[in-house]
């Protein structure tokens, strides 16, 4: 099984999910570019967000999906994510109508009552896939969708770096962050029951070398995924 540790370039300080993103929580959304998640779930053709009654967002972060999904016409949105300090934002924001501190894997919602599930920027913090496959299943109701954006592995492998951001005193911190083939995806999702409907891939282009010009180095390379799947 291919592990993170393998590839890692930058040898930065590692933390735990709940205190990285805790501490990151300020500068996130000045950090995090739509060009990685919210412009491949655009690109995607079998979800009919406006037809969904009610998604769950699972590791809803700062609301920034939450506030995508309701622009898409998606009625009504709840939230899990693990750390306060980015509950505290999503609900400033006032795009979920429920949210929930708890783990993606037991999140406590109701069986069967989503449309959609959804996830961004998520997978490379799971150790094992499986628990959030499963738990989206059994959210899911008959027919509904699990939508799972997230870093590719290629781009992963090539740039060696881990999910990381910068202090308020300068020091560069890494979350705790693995490597999940694409095949493990699929592997995981389709034991679970779930059906592949659609997968899409954002490559490093001219939009992204704009926004970071050291990255022309990985031109043409994927840099994020994104799976649909639906429950049959």
């Amino acid at each position: 099984m291919a592990q993170f540790a393998d590839f890692d370039s930058r040898g930065y300080p590692m933390v735990d999910v709940r205190t990285g993103y805790g501490q990151w929580v300020g500068s996130y959304e000045r950090t995090v570019e739509d060009l990685m998640d919210l412009a491949v779930l655009a690109r995607l053709a079998v979800p009919d967000w406006a037809s969904v009654a009610r998604a769950a967002d699972l590791g809803c972060g700062t609301g920034r999906t939450g506030v995508w999904l309701r622009a898409q016409g998606v009625q009504a949105v709840d939230g899990v994510d693990l750390t306060p300090e980015m509950l505290a934002l999503a609900g400033a924001k006032g795009a979920h109508d429920r949210l929930v501190e708890a783990d993606l894997a037991a999140t406590g919602l109701p069986d069967g009552g989503y449309g959609l599930v959804v996830s961004s920027l998520v997978d490379e913090h799971l150790a094992d896939l499986t628990p959030f496959y499963r738990e989206a299943y059994r959210l899911a109701a008959p027919g509904g969708l699990c939508v799972l954006v997230g870093l590719h592995p290629q781009f992963i492998m090539a740039a060696g770096m881990p999910t990381h951001f910068t202090t308020d005193g300068g020091e560069d911190v890494a979350i705790d962050t693995h490597l999940h083939l694409v095949s493990d995806h699929l592997t995981a999702a389709l034991a679970e029951g779930w059906q592949l409907a659609e997968m899409r891939e954002g490559v490093v282009g001219d939009e992204w070398i704009a926004l970071k010009p050291k990255w022309s180095r990985f031109r043409g390379i994927p840099v994020s995924a994104a799976y649909v799947f639906r429950k049959v």
